[in-house]
């Protein structure tokens, strides 16, 4: 039995799958000690909190040019965020020879696109639903049911301004995309994507641990 732990360390949360399980918690609450005893631990690091290195037990993957016939789009690959790339090499092994757009909800929002050849063709970063709220937090905040009529209370209207400007840009973007891409798969991964599902317009494919999947993927196939 595999006896590895993938480990996906964000900006918000730590996830990490482990025998097929997966597991989760609150960047906080993290403690690598607290991870199952493993033959290694291949890790996606993009936070700050946690420096990993010299510990021999230890894989930080970087973003390379390749994976099978996978490309990364930048000049200088290892500066594409290993969450980004390992998302889309699980992507890629879901679609194959399919193009396709992965579509990453956390702390921030990311959009990747690859046609059906292999070749990333570039993505975007905004801010997640989160993390717009935190910059006014002491405005109140309360669910939503619909997003196109205008809020009665500064409750509504900041729960409603904010949530329709994620929503908004996601929707736009990727008719946009589909434009381009017609036949495009749309994958969506991360924990962000239950305050935004209602409100999607387009069709889609959710896979909760596109980057863990990713990440085992790598270490099979790269390791």
């Amino acid at each position: 039995m595999n006896n590895n732990v993938y480990l996906d360390i964000g900006n918000s949360n730590v996830k990490w799958k482990f025998q097929g399980k997966y597991f989760e918690v609150a960047i906080d609450a993290f403690a690598i000690e607290k991870l199952p005893k493993s033959s290694k631990i291949w890790v996606s690091n993009v936070s700050k909190k946690f420096i990993l290195e010299n510990n021999p037990y230890v894989h930080i993957v970087e973003s390379k040019k390749k994976y099978k016939l996978l490309t990364n789009s930048y000049k200088e690959p290892n500066l594409l965020g290993s969450d980004r790339w390992l998302a889309l090499i699980a992507s890629y092994e879901i679609c194959h020879k399919n193009s396709f757009i992965t579509i990453d909800i956390g702390s921030a929002i990311t959009i990747d696109v690859v046609d059906s050849m292999g070749n990333h063709q570039g993505g975007l970063i905004f801010p997640g639903l989160y993390k717009i709220r935190q910059t006014f937090n002491f405005f109140p905040v309360g669910l939503i049911e619909n997003i196109h009529n205008l809020g009665n209370s500064t409750q509504e209207a900041w729960s409603k301004g904010t949530i329709g400007l994620v929503v908004n840009s996601i929707n736009l973007k990727v008719s946009e995309l589909k434009n381009e891409f017609p036949n495009a798969r749309i994958l969506i991964s991360g924990g962000g994507f239950k305050d935004l599902e209602k409100f999607l317009n387009f069709s889609y494919e959710y896979h909760k641990y596109l980057v863990l999947d990713g990440l085992e993927l790598y270490a099979h196939n790269m390791g």
